[in-house]
């Protein structure tokens, strides 16, 4: 059985007249309860002057023990900044790619606005909500919104999970409206690659023919292109889906003459003396980014606001029109589940008009047509004279 009581401590005091030091004994104001947990005994301060609220705290870490949930005197004590340091470690051990994006979202949105001093078990779901519609006033979309409470949602979860937290609020998330639908027609992605550098041209013709993203792009080294067998493939662990990839470019000539071309220039560079790994380069330096000129190129074909990610609807749409089952299309480009692969797959206008334009032959076919015992069987043409 717990207990509560006030402890006793002792402190030194001087005689402010003669100067003599000496040592009394005092009681604690604050009420603390012992409790025992695999015959170790636990000491905690209740915080508070009330003998009611120590009895309270006694009763619930009984329970806790009771129910074998981990109990410390530090549960509850955790605070903001030491549980989104845990989510940025628990990034990046398991190797993702958006541990900046993370440690950028904490230091400029949550921790100014909740306070890294302050304890996780003070948030609730009311100050989260408050949260949210301090972001949408600043302008933030719901998506932005989103991937920051994320991270607030994976620091409770992870604290949970260590038995540092007990308070687990609910979270909402805001529904998000924003997909995109773009994608290119033929003669946008050509008017948009002859107003790009040369060094570029590759990069959005492969984005074009494989509908990869463009950080598995621009990354691509010599080591990842098999030029016997004519393919590229992605190692797994190196993707979003940290599932492996393989792409046959030697199947589609204008994809093999991308690829046979940066060999030349890789050739070129090494009789020069520069060894470049990297497929795609700027005179044998990686390309890190292609943003600048990628804007300047879509303004200059009349395509303002185009996306390199619109080459990955793209790329789904291409293969779906050519007739490549859906499973096979899913593995060439990526897409894991069938809900995000069918929501790339964009119907275009001209998809509709061609769909019409087929109900409209078939129509045409069947007019002047009835059934008869199951059977198909032309009118006489007598018979058609209304």
């Amino acid at each position: 059985m717990g207990e509560i009581r006030k402890p006793s401590y002792t402190v030194k005091v001087k005689n402010p007249e003669t100067g003599e030091e000496r040592t009394i004994r005092r009681v604690s104001r604050v009420w603390w309860i012992r409790y025992y947990r695999n015959g170790c005994r636990h000491e905690e301060s209740s915080g508070s002057t009330k003998k009611g609220d120590a009895e309270r705290l006694l009763k619930i870490r009984e329970g806790d023990v009771a129910k074998g949930v981990p109990v410390s005197s530090q549960v509850g004590r955790l605070r903001l900044e030491e549980a989104v340091a845990d989510v940025v470690t628990d990034y990046r051990v398991n190797g993702k790619r958006s541990v900046a994006a993370v440690e950028r979202r904490v230091r400029i949105h949550l921790e100014p606005f909740f306070g890294g001093s302050r304890r996780m078990a003070a948030i609730t779901t009311a100050d989260v909500r408050t949260y949210t519609a301090h972001r949408q006033k600043a302008g933030a979309t719901n998506a932005t919104v989103n991937r920051e409470l994320a991270i607030l949602k994976r620091a409770f979860r992870l604290a949970e999970q260590a038995g540092k937290t007990l308070h687990r609020p609910h979270i909402p998330m805001l529904t998000e409206n924003n997909t995109r639908t773009g994608f290119f027609e033929r003669d946008e992605f050509e008017d948009v690659r002859q107003h790009l550098p040369a060094e570029l041209r590759g990069v959005v013709t492969f984005a074009y023919c494989t509908g990869w993203r463009t950080g598995e792009i621009l990354p691509l080294t010599w080591a990842q292109v098999d030029r016997t067998e004519k393919t590229t493939r992605l190692e797994s662990g190196s993707t979003k889906n940290r599932e492996a990839r393989t792409f046959p470019y030697g199947a589609l000539p204008e994809l093999e003459a991308v690829i046979d071309a940066a060999w030349t220039e890789h050739q070129r560079l090494a009789g020069e003396g520069v060894l470049c790994p990297f497929v795609f380069n700027r005179d044998g330096k990686p390309i890190l980014s292609l943003r600048a000129a990628w804007r300047s190129a879509c303004e200059a074909a009349g395509v303002p606001g185009k996306l390199m990610h619109d080459f990955r609807r793209t790329a789904v749409r291409n293969l779906v029109r050519a007739g490549v089952p859906d499973t096979v299309a899913m593995k060439l480009t990526g897409h894991k589940t069938r809900s995000v692969f069918d929501r790339y797959n964009v119907t275009s206008g001209t998809d509709l008009e061609e769909a019409v334009g087929k109900l409209a032959v078939a129509a045409g076919k069947e007019k002047g047509k009835t059934v008869e015992t199951g059977r198909v069987r032309q009118f006489p043409a007598s018979a058609v004279t209304n």
